[in-house]
């Protein structure tokens, strides 16, 4: 979003137009920025055979996954409902790495048969995987490196406690296992978490992959997950990746010149891609003034948007219909029956009932995360395409709520008494 004049606009169009066509709350997406990011990515690692599987766990609205599709990308999926998405959205099935985590063995044999690669993190399952299919189906290998990195600790999964990935040091177990039932290894992968802003501490995680994969003669990919930060608060720091990008590629240049050839380095970006494209779009309700707080109450809350009070994340927040007023502090809260704070002490132009407040970077993680607690509705999504804000999810209604819900009858004819 930018500031032009007196007015906000997403990917050229003003928000408050957007707000007006379309009803609030509503998550708007800039596809230019998507697109951005995609190419930075890939121009940041242009010295090595870069493929990029989106975490289309982020977003994963069909729109986004295809435009995704559209710009080269692969998927990380980590459900059966994730892939068949994708499937649908005209991704091939080896364009998809499977990567769940704790699911029964079932979900392993659908994947297979949806032909889509598979990636494993943990023993047991494993060897299930080689007895029923020894080495007819290639597979990755999760391992967890034991680096500590992420910003918040439910998204740090590359620790010693973390429950993603196979220990290095179950290193010997896993090649007693792939030897056993003769195992076709294509891939190692790991991922340390999210939010890393230290290029050294990646560099030292992918070492330990790395130094692992000449255990493995038969590679054809090393996937090094994701992770990289974007800025949300103003004047935040985020990963630099054109850094990040020459220092791995060095690294991962000489190693294949150790390996014996030519290998793919793998990243799944979720959060990088969409995060900064999103913006939620609310109304103020109410101003309510306490004796020591000035609340923003809107059309919105943890349901829609819930990194806030689950992560503590902080969200800029614009009031998109009064740009050049007086600013005030507030503090912005939603309508869910229980704390709901969006943001807390903001420095805001001036807000009035009716206002149309940005809640920006929310992308990822955002809708995909939404709820209906308190038999609230989703919000309607919108993607900005080529300048012209496009419906893209509409938004749900109270048939929605009810569509699944069976009804008993007997339960209905006592209340009618």
């Amino acid at each position: 979003m930018e500031l032009v004049g007196q007015q906000y606009l997403i990917g050229g169009v003003p928000a408050t137009q957007i707000a007006r066509e379309f009803g609030t709350p509503v998550y708007v997406y800039d596809s230019e920025k998507i697109r951005q990011q995609y190419r930075r990515l890939k121009k940041a690692f242009s010295g090595v055979n870069l493929q990029i599987k989106y975490a289309c766990k982020a977003l994963s609205n069909i729109n986004v996954l295809r435009l995704l599709r559209q710009e080269g990308s692969g998927i990380d999926a980590v459900s059966i409902q994730e892939i068949q998405m994708c499937l649908h959205a005209g991704f091939a099935p080896e364009e998809i790495l499977f990567t769940p985590n704790g699911v029964s063995f079932e979900e392993y044999r659908e994947a297979v048969r949806l032909g889509v690669r598979i990636n494993i993190d943990n023993i047991s399952i494993l060897e299930q995987f080689g007895n029923e299919y020894g080495n007819r189906v290639p597979v990755c290998i999760r391992l967890n490196p034991h680096i500590m990195a992420g910003g918040h600790s439910k998204i740090s999964t590359g620790h010693i406690d973390s429950k993603f990935g196979i220990s290095i040091h179950q290193l010997r177990h896993v090649l007693r296992v792939i030897q056993a039932h003769n195992m076709h290894i294509d891939g190692l992968h790991m991922h340390t978490g999210s939010d890393i802003l230290d290029a050294d501490v990646f560099l030292a995680a992918a070492d330990v992959i790395l130094e692992a994969a000449f255990e493995f003669p038969s590679l054809s990919y090393l996937d090094f997950g994701s992770g990289f930060r974007v800025p949300y608060a103003p004047g935040d720091v985020s990963t630099d990746v054109e850094t990040l990008g020459a220092k791995i590629a060095g690294r991962f240049l000489q190693f294949c010149q150790d390996y014996g050839r030519e290998l793919e380095l793998w990243f799944e970006p979720g959060k990088f891609l969409v995060s900064e494209a999103g913006h939620l779009l609310v109304t103020a309700n109410v101003i309510k003034t306490t004796v020591s707080t000035v609340f923003v109450g809107v059309n919105s809350g943890l349901n829609h948007l819930i990194r806030p009070m689950l992560y503590d994340a902080y969200h800029e927040i614009v009031n998109v219909s009064n740009p050049g007023g007086t600013t005030r502090i507030y503090t912005v809260v939603g309508y869910i029956c229980e704390t709901d704070t969006l943001g807390a002490d903001r420095r805001l132009n001036e807000v009035h009932e009716g206002d149309v407040l940005a809640i920006l970077n929310a992308g990822a993680y955002g809708m995909a995360m939404a709820s209906n607690y308190n038999c609230r509705l989703r919000p309607a999504e919108v993607m900005v395409l080529d300048g012209k804000p496009h419906l893209i999810r509409q938004r749900e209604t109270l048939e929605d709520l009810l569509r699944n819900q069976v009804e008993l009858e007997q339960l209905k004819e006592k209340s009618a008494v």
